[in-house]
């Protein structure tokens, strides 16, 4: 298990980004939500020993994160944000350099390791290709390839589907879905459906601080019977937030639909629909920003 207690960061431009973040992260996915701007890359970042917080300890197992950062590494998987790569060098040759990188020096076992990912992710067929030719979803499963390397216990994946197209979407998720279910990966991400689709355990995070923390399940069952949609039309709709905890918006045929949060019905012509972890998201944020 991944324990992180009470780790603070403030940058010096003075932005605060993290505050006091306790979070218990068992094996399987584990889905952190939260807007951008949240604190969700510094936390990412302080956990794969990439900078160092102000305050707090992070563990995990026995290892001290923040002390023991070359044990860390040995057992990580990172695929950050923004990952570049070589254009003109392919697939197979960047993935065996990574391996080299990685600690895997001896010829037969890298070569065997590089196959067995690029098959896993489905890029052996494309191996000798340049990277620069790569699609978005090919060049993000190329990164999970890479952070597979040296079967790590601990993977962190921070906003891997952005951007991509619904199939590329479809089989990333999928594969990330195979792999969690023998290490801790963390899914760091702004896409709740992500979330909703992959993970037992789950974090919501705004301006720094851990805001709510659960199974997506329960948390969504918390809400049942209190989410109402209507359509309005668009010139009502300061009205309406002004009268109703309305706690999120979507353009449909030029009208606008809401979703209120009422423990009754608000008003004439809301109708009950079934909550989603969206409606969680949004209510959690909505309640941090009123308090």
């Amino acid at each position: 298990m991944l324990q992180i207690n009470k780790l603070s960061k403030t940058y010096p431009n003075g932005i605060r980004a993290l505050l006091e973040v306790t979070l218990s992260v068992p094996q399987g996915m584990f889905g952190l939500l939260g807007p951008n701007g949240a604190g969700k890359s510094t936390l990412m970042r302080t956990i794969a020993t990439l900078q160092e917080p102000d305050e707090g300890s992070i563990t995990f197992g026995e290892i001290d994160v923040l002390k023991e950062k070359n044990e860390v590494r040995k057992i990580l998987g990172y695929l950050p944000q923004d990952f570049g790569v070589y254009p003109k060098v392919s697939a197979q040759a960047m993935l065996d350099h990574f391996a080299v990188l990685k600690g895997i020096t001896h010829a037969p076992q890298r070569r065997a390791a590089v196959s067995h990912l690029l098959q896993l992710t489905n890029l052996y067929e494309v191996r000798n290709r340049k990277l620069g030719t790569f699609s978005g979803g090919m060049k993000q499963r190329f990164g999970i390839a890479q952070a597979l390397l040296g079967d790590p216990r601990l993977i962190i994946v921070d906003e891997p589907t952005a951007g991509l197209d619904p199939e590329e979407r479809n089989r990333f998720l999928n594969l990330l879905g195979e792999i969690g279910e023998s290490v801790v990966v963390i899914l760091s991400t702004h896409i709740v459906a992500d979330v909703a689709e992959l993970c037992r355990r789950m974090a919501i995070i705004s301006e720094g601080s851990v805001l709510l923390t659960g199974d997506p399940q329960t948390v969504i069952a918390g809400l049942q019977g209190k989410i109402w949609q209507k359509m309005i039309d668009k010139n009502e709709l300061e009205s309406y937030k002004r009268e109703l905890k309305v706690i999120s918006t979507r353009w449909f045929a030029g009208s606008v639909i809401i979703h209120a949060l009422s423990d009754d019905a608000p008003g004439t012509g809301f109708q009950p629909v079934e909550a989603d972890l969206q409606d969680v998201y949004f209510s959690t944020l909505k309640r941090n920003q009123a308090a």
